[in-house]
């Protein structure tokens, strides 16, 4: 009779044991059930009305093609990376480490019609992009400023020999 009791209760913590493991299909509905809501969160998102922006007119100050002015141009000595020459004042978009990088700016630059240059500073290392050169600040600050629609970082360098 003692044995059969003791088979009884391991027959009974045997089933126990296989009935507890979880099943593949309750894993299945939990993934299902979370990804319903994640689609219906950004269905809700997606349908949430924007408010309408309202542009200020910006503002300009006409800049002063003075001497006086120069002092806030980068004066550096390049190497022109390309072959081309480069003048006095030149618009800067781009400066990185990489040669790559740079020539692909440059690219960039060209395919829109521009006559860019790579240029390198010897003492830092930089390669800088140089979207256009003039002789004179005045045309390179008209081109700078119509570089900053695109390129909101442009600046203009003033070339040392």
């Amino acid at each position: 009779m003692r044995k059969s009791i003791l088979m009884g209760l391991a027959l009974v913590a045997a089933l126990a044991f296989v009935s507890c493991k979880s099943s593949e299909s309750s894993y299945k509905k939990a993934y299902e059930k979370a990804k319903a809501q994640e689609m219906a969160q950004t269905n809700t998102t997606d349908q949430v009305e924007t408010a309408p922006v309202t542009v200020t007119p910006v503002v300009t100050t006409p800049v002063s093609t003075t001497a006086a002015n120069t002092e806030n141009d980068r004066q550096e000595r390049l190497t022109v990376m390309n072959g081309g020459t480069l003048k006095a004042f030149n618009v800067v978009c781009g400066s990185f480490s990489s040669v790559d990088n740079a020539n692909n700016l440059r690219n960039t630059l060209v395919a829109k019609g521009y006559s860019a240059q790579v240029a390198q500073n010897p003492e830092t290392g930089m390669y800088r992009v140089i979207a256009a050169s003039f002789d004179d600040r005045a045309s390179a600050v008209t081109s700078r400023d119509q570089l900053r629609g695109t390129y909101p970082d442009a600046w203009l360098l003033y070339r040392t020999y």
